[in-house]
């Protein structure tokens, strides 16, 4: 019944005269009075996308004609409107009350929506016309743009399957990793802006170590090499990623095997604690607005390539290591994937070890050396990509948190 109400021609032509009553009502407040009053106000919109449902439930032919005769309406009313206001938001809007109308007939849902979009667009126009000229730069429109584009139109077009003879290197997912560097380098670019150096960065450090901390320590490195004066703030942004991952992997191994954390809760813990605190005294370091705000770039993408050229490095040198060591069994094979993934290799032993596969010591001892190889990674990525002072920050907290892990785990194994 409910299926059959949605499509009566009644709820399609309410949805089409709601559609021109909001878009309207909108550009009624716009209008403006007296002789430089706009043509087209609530009454005229309405009508407008009632007529658009009326001529799409006649047939094309009305339908057609219909939008010939608004298109004239529209060109009329911008020739005799005032001439100091040269814009055509109106005569546009008044075309799209019309179409949105005609497809309330068939999806009134859809059109509904695609009207309050409309709406929300012309109510907003100083906002988007103040971010636009005076809050965005040139650059970081450009930036905007390549992002879409590597995005949207060149990641779907890669062939998704490895092409090397070794059957590692995957073109889609080297260039999502891409991708994924710079939207991270971007979220902390505008979290920078937004909320200043201090806590901007560290912020958008946590929240790239949810999705890769290895290309949230590219991207505050790439922070820290455009300018100096943040680097501080940029290595306390690639630590706090450090702990997320941490997070993410204690998460992760409790939903796959939680019989498994007893071993681990020490040494993880301990690892996490040790690289909270020195996160938090590199943000504490950090004066309060100090450093200029780089409004230049959001990413840079020779930057990203070298990231991905890396990952691509160290995942060849994996599967070599596994090749010749041979049968150097899970710690090995931990050890290769977590040059790429840490949360990789602990889902992988934590699943050996709850088949029964793998014992819980070897299991433990495994996701700690694949933990260990992935935090070793960022040393590299930090000196490659990054200001010095920010490696050697970074480099530093790595150093800790691999000290008080292995420390941890050695105080587990003996009891203590």
């Amino acid at each position: 019944m409910t299926s059959d109400l949605l499509h009566r021609p009644e709820l399609s032509l309410l949805a089409a005269l709601a559609i021109g009553l909001l878009i309207g009502a909108e550009r009624e407040r716009r209008k403006g009075e007296g002789e430089t009053r706009r043509p087209a106000g609530v009454r005229t919109f309405a009508v407008t996308g009632l007529l658009g449902g009326v001529c799409a439930l006649l047939g094309a032919p009305m339908s057609l004609l219909g939008a010939g005769l608004i298109t004239l309406v529209a060109i009329a009313g911008y020739i005799l409107r005032d001439r100091r206001d040269p814009g055509l938001t109106g005569e546009v809007a008044l075309l799209a009350t019309y179409v949105l109308g005609a497809l309330a007939v068939t999806r009134p849902l859809l059109a509904l929506e695609v009207g309050v979009v409309v709406a929300t667009l012309l109510a907003y126009r100083v906002q988007i016309h103040r971010l636009v000229r005076e809050t965005l730069t040139e650059q970081e429109l450009l930036d905007g743009i390549a992002f879409a584009i590597a995005a949207v139109v060149v990641l779907p077009l890669l062939p998704n399957r490895p092409l090397d003879p070794f059957d590692l290197l995957n073109p889609f997912r080297l260039w999502r990793l891409v991708v994924v560097l710079m939207g991270l380098s971007a979220v902390g670019y505008a979290a920078q802006r937004l909320v200043g150096v201090r806590f901007g960065l560290v912020a958008a450090g946590l929240a790239g170590g949810l999705v890769s901390a290895t290309a949230a320590v590219a991207a505050m490195a790439q922070r820290s090499k455009a300018d100096a004066a943040v680097a501080g703030a940029a290595a306390g942004g690639a630590v706090a990623s450090l702990l997320s991952s941490v997070a993410y992997m204690i998460a992760l191994i409790a939903a796959v095997n939680p019989d498994l954390l007893p071993p681990l809760a020490l040494p993880l813990g301990a690892a996490a604690t040790a690289t909270l605190i020195y996160a938090a005294v590199l943000g504490w370091r950090v004066r309060p607005g100090s450093g200029p705000i780089d409004a230049g770039r959001a990413f840079n993408f020779g930057a990203a390539l070298l990231f991905v050229a890396i990952v691509a490095g160290f995942t060849v040198l994996g599967r070599l290591m596994t090749t010749y060591l041979g049968a150097a069994g899970a710690l090995a094979s931990a050890a290769a994937t977590g040059l790429v993934d840490a949360h990789a290799a602990a889902v992988s032993m934590a699943t050996l070890n709850d088949s029964g596969r793998l014992d819980t010591a070897t299991a433990a001892l495994a996701i700690l050396v694949g933990l260990t190889v992935n935090m070793l990674v960022k040393a590299p990525v930090a000196f490659a990509m990054g200001a010095p002072s920010f490696a050697r920050r970074v480099s530093l907290g790595v150093v800790i948190m691999l000290a008080v892990l292995w420390a941890a785990h050695a105080v587990t194994r003996l009891g203590f």
